[in-house]
């Protein structure tokens, strides 16, 4: 039997026989958007400085250590607010008690996992041996000080084990990455932070299992085998102010960080909607979060394995920037959907490879699409939202996911921003606004006169 083509029963149109159809999608509308302000409910401290000189001078410390004792002050790559004064009156207040401090860096692998990186990110967050009057010390090198229950070993910073006495000095807060009984906090700053690049590829090698069972466990090794002589925790509020200073003896970190880890969960800044279209994001950073944008408050993991948080939901995240003080380390530029080509010009690959192989979640290097401007980011994150109605879409845009206090929302969340509690309307809905240089960059220096962005311009 002879063969038939589709061409026997089906007529096709001829190329010319009538003009293609315009099949480019029309373009959504971009929303107005009104200013709303979240309620402080954790007030802050009055005297950080002042609080951390008293909780020094309280603790045993002066009974653990001679006069004239060297004590290294821990202090890592997270953005505690006010923290050149915070090391500053720490030193200052380790002298007139008659010790000699100096700085170790203890950040793991971050700052491409050499001192010089690890340097220059303490002195892009204003901790330079010149303003805190006393050395620090950045270098690498480590002493493998045991093994932990999975036979790897444990590294830990020589300069730090080579002090008379060592401060361990942190925020505590949730980690982005899990959920334990011990999180980012002291005995993370231990088993990770001063095991350097060596420790904290060690710890982070069996992934979520291994953090949530070794940062414990080495932590509290650690303590035992190491000249520990006091923890500091500091924990901040949900307008990332310092709002609590606690001094913990070593004997009792262990035991008292999960309470404090608690405390620091319930600060913790969020955005107040469980359910977003569109999220834009001025700037990600290791300055922000230690993954970039915080997934605690964007509800996102992106790990191997490990399902999203239950809140918010959001179908689309657009991010717009990347921010001076993380180097060029992108680490959490996969959280995003959308992102700019300022931004991806803007990675360095060398960190974050550093950084993502260390931790061993890829997944949150994954470079997302990127578009020419902000504008062009913006829009389609707009189109792809899964909206038909431009009056329905729910979009609110956030200068980072740290610095929460104000935010920007469509109208479609007028509602919601008026009957939840805690949130009031600042002003009228307004077009978004775009710098004069650049009329396809948006003005968020403009929009968050308050946030890290507007205060690099002053």
């Amino acid at each position: 039997m002879p063969c038939c083509s589709l061409s026997d029963h089906v007529s096709l149109p001829r190329r010319h026989d009538s003009p293609a159809p315009d099949l480019t999608p029309a373009m959504m509308p971009l929303p107005p958007v009104a200013r709303i302000r979240q309620a402080t409910r954790h007030p802050a401290l009055n005297d950080p400085t002042g609080e951390l000189a008293r909780v020094l001078r309280a603790s045993r410390l002066s009974e653990r250590l001679p006069r004239g004792a060297s004590v290294a002050l821990t202090v890592g790559s997270r953005g505690i607010h006010g923290l050149p004064q915070l090391v500053t009156a720490a030193v200052t207040t380790l002298k007139e008690m008659g010790f000699a401090p100096f700085v170790v860096a203890a950040m793991g692998s971050h700052g491409g996992g050499t001192a010089e990186g690890q340097r220059a990110l303490l002195a892009q967050l204003g901790v330079t041996e010149s303003t805190i009057g006393c050395p620090i010390r950045a270098e690498m090198e480590t002493l493998e000080l045991g093994r932990n229950r999975f036979g790897l070993p444990i590294y830990f910073d020589r300069h730090a084990y080579n002090a008379d006495g060592i401060i361990v000095f942190n925020r505590i807060k949730p980690h982005t990455s899990f959920t334990g009984t011990h999180e980012s906090g002291l005995l993370k700053m231990l088993a990770v932070g001063l095991g350097k690049r060596q420790g904290a590829a060690q710890v982070h090698q069996l992934g979520l299992p291994g953090l949530k069972v070794l940062i414990p466990e080495v932590g509290a090794f650690l303590i035992e085998h190491a000249p520990v002589a006091l923890g500091v925790a500091v924990l901040e509020n949900a307008d990332d102010r310092v709002a609590q200073i606690v001094a913990l003896e070593p004997e009792a970190i262990v035991a008292q960080e999960p309470a404090l880890l608690e405390r620091a969960r319930e600060m913790m800044a969020r955005l107040p909607f469980d359910q977003l279209d569109v999220l834009i994001v001025g700037e990600l950073g290791k300055n922000y979060s230690g993954t970039g944008m915080d997934p605690n408050v964007i509800g996102r993991q992106r790990i191997e394995t490990m399902p999203d948080l239950p809140r918010p939901v959001i179908t689309r995240i657009v991010t717009l920037g990347l921010s001076v003080e993380t180097h060029g380390n992108a680490l959490g530029v996969g959280l995003a959907d959308l992102i700019t080509r300022r931004l991806a010009e803007a990675i360095d690959p060398t960190p974050m490879r550093v950084n993502s192989l260390t931790t061993n979640f890829l997944t949150r290097a994954r470079v997302p699409i990127d578009l020419p401007t902000d504008r062009d980011a913006i829009q389609a994150g707009l189109d792809t939202c899964w909206k038909l109605d431009p009056a329905e879409v729910r979009l609110a845009l956030i200068p980072n996911t740290l610095e929460l206090s104000t935010l920007w929302i469509s109208p479609a969340l007028a509602d919601d921003a008026d009957r939840l509690p805690g949130l009031s309307r600042e002003t009228d809905f307004t077009p978004l606004p775009w710098t004069s240089a650049d009329p396809d960059r948006l003005d968020l220096a403009r929009l968050f006169p308050e946030s890290l962005i507007a205060r690099r311009k002053t």
